[in-house]
């Protein structure tokens, strides 16, 4: 099933996917930490591949991208864990990488084992989605959707060209800078998110800033869904899975009804 077909799949509420650095805490957590959030109710997750120099990410992500790659942490051993755990979940997977790690690896070889690991999208922030239109002009993704990142200040000729090209969904960005957890946002957000939503081909997900459940509810009747990091990472780091799953049920009671 398309990314974008498993998001709008969901039964109740708004789409709710939360961030998660893959080996902070050890490789070995990788599969459990999917299957509980999965059995929260997550519809689909983002799985962080640790990098030195993570330029979208705030000090709360940054600090766990350092955590996973004392541990050694690359992102060939997390694609052959999660090969590993096929078949032990079922949630959709969409790795956050930088460009990088992807040339390291070779960007064919990177999509055909990201596809064989059950991987359904990829977000590299650091590359503008019109040149990955270019770069994987001649690659197989294997169905492995790129996601587009339209952030507020983002043309209205760029908006046109990314939803015109989207798939798998567009990543809404709610700030003005880096990941991490905010209380206020910008007055324009909630409209332009439901602009955005009524044009957009393919689900539309803010994400950066929400941690609250007012927040999620607000955001989530705005547009199709949101993406959760910060809070995530911390509160997954500090044994705090309570809170965790009470964001994902704050995603379910949202009247998605526009």
């Amino acid at each position: 099933m398309r990314l974008d077909e498993a998001i709008r799949k969901r039964s109740e509420g708004t789409a709710f996917v939360p961030y998660i650095m893959a080996g902070d805490g050890g490789l070995d957590n990788l599969i459990p930490t999917i299957e509980r959030l999965e059995a929260m109710g997550a519809t689909a997750i983002e799985l962080g591949i640790p990098f030195s120099d993570p330029v979208a990410d705030g000090p709360i992500i940054e600090a766990a991208g350092m955590r996973a790659l004392a541990e050694g942490v690359t992102l060939a051993q997390v694609l052959d864990h999660l090969i590993e755990g096929t078949g032990r979940f079922s949630v959709p997977i969409v790795l956050m990488t930088y460009l990088n790690p992807v040339f390291r690896f070779g960007v064919q070889p990177f999509f055909e084992r990201a596809a064989a690991s059950g991987v359904t999208g990829v977000i590299i922030p650091d590359l503008p989605f019109e040149e990955s239109l270019e770069l994987f002009a001649e690659t197989d993704r294997h169905g492995v959707a790129v996601i587009p990142l339209v952030t507020l200040t983002s043309s209205a000729q760029r908006v046109e060209t990314i939803l015109n090209q989207a798939e798998g969904f567009v990543y809404a960005v709610t700030l003005k800078g880096t990941t991490g957890k905010a209380d206020v946002f910008p007055d324009e957000l909630l409209g332009h998110l439901q602009a955005l939503t009524a044009r957009s081909p393919v689900p539309v997900l803010a994400g950066f800033g929400v941690h609250l459940a007012e927040q999620v509810r607000v955001l989530g009747e705005a547009c199709d869904g949101v993406v959760v990091g910060s809070f995530i990472v911390e509160a997954l780091h500090e044994g705090r899975d309570e809170e965790v799953a009470a964001l994902i049920q704050a995603a379910k009671t949202v009247d998605t009804k526009r």
